[in-house]
């Protein structure tokens, strides 16, 4: 049976949400060039190891050095594991895995369904999250957009039997459970604590996995592949939770799937600075029909004029 929280007052993209989903986008749309560069030379379990691991250490540092405060509840080291599992272990190794067998534009695509799955698993646990018809509309013009961004020619690669899209459409289901379990399971826990816990619960996913099938890392490889691999710890793991919290306490679950509608669009503009790809006028009108998306998904509805007292006879 689905438990419901109480109802709370809506949440809702203020100005600081706003540029706080626009960091994140920007971090986390680099996420997909650092995967195939450090594919290059690591495996998918290693790759996800350094990232993890990196990111889980960094945060600790930072959770000592500012004296917060750790809760001794049991009951957190089982939410920590979960997080892990669901935020980083299970999408992190799929994303990487997919990226092997499929194009960057086409996985970034599949990604963005993370805000379909969001919102769906949202309005079923929260009472304040309900999926309104506006928020609807919201969403699909957005993912439309995005994949018009994108571009025809990855679609043409689409096929739903093939491993490597199944496993992008598994991470994107697995992040929309992860945020809304979050919002449960981590209120009143000061959020860089929130994320160490997280990836250190993905590290001991992960750990075992590595060395059963990829061994240690290695010292050797090439300076591509390591600054891949420590910008996915440093950049896409620690600080981007820092940042995934935050806006998770500021904008809730639905709101914060959002970010990865604004991903492809940032991963276009890596792909054209980096590997010289071309934006063409379908990209120009994938971010117009992106913005009217989310501005009808921000939209608050208008409110009815409060009715008039009755009178006294």
């Amino acid at each position: 049976m689905t438990h419901r929280i109480a109802p709370t007052a809506p949440l809702s993209l203020s100005p600081l949400v706003w540029a706080l989903l626009g960091g994140l986008a920007l971090i986390w749309g680099s996420s997909f060039l650092s995967n195939r560069a450090a594919l290059d030379g690591a495996g998918v379990f290693t790759v996800v190891f350094i990232r993890v691991a990196l990111g889980a250490v960094l945060l600790w540092i930072w959770v000592l050095a500012r004296g917060i405060p750790i809760p001794r509840r049991p009951v957190l080291l089982v939410h920590f594991v979960v997080m892990g599992l669901l935020n980083n272990a299970i999408p992190f190794s799929l994303i990487v895995w997919g990226q092997q067998h499929i194009e960057s534009g086409l996985a970034s695509i599949l990604n963005a369904s993370t805000a379909i799955f969001g919102a769906l698993i949202a309005a079923l646990v929260f009472s304040d999250e309900r999926l309104s018809a506006r928020k609807s509309l919201g969403i699909a013009l957005g993912f439309c957009g995005v994949v018009v961004a994108i571009g025809p020619e990855a679609l043409r690669g689409f096929n739903p039997a093939s491993a490597g899209q199944i496993a992008i459409l598994g991470a994107a289901m697995s992040y929309g459970v992860a945020g809304a379990y979050a919002r449960r399971a981590v209120r009143g826990i000061a959020p860089e604590l929130s994320a160490a816990g997280m990836l250190t619960g993905g590290t001991l996913w992960i750990l075992p996995l590595m060395l059963w099938l990829e061994g240690m890392p290695r010292l050797d490889y090439a300076p591509s592949v390591w600054t891949a691999m420590l910008w996915l710890g440093f950049g896409c793991s620690a600080l981007a939770y820092l940042l995934y919290y935050r806006i998770l306490s500021l904008a809730g679950a639905a709101n914060l799937a959002l970010v990865t509608l604004l991903i492809p669009p940032v991963a276009i503009v890596a792909g054209w600075a980096v590997y010289g790809e071309r934006l063409g006028l379908s990209e120009i009108g994938g971010f117009a029909l992106l913005a009217v998306g989310l501005a009808i998904l921000n939209a608050k509805p208008a409110q009815r004029p409060p009715a008039p007292a009755p009178k006294t006879p």
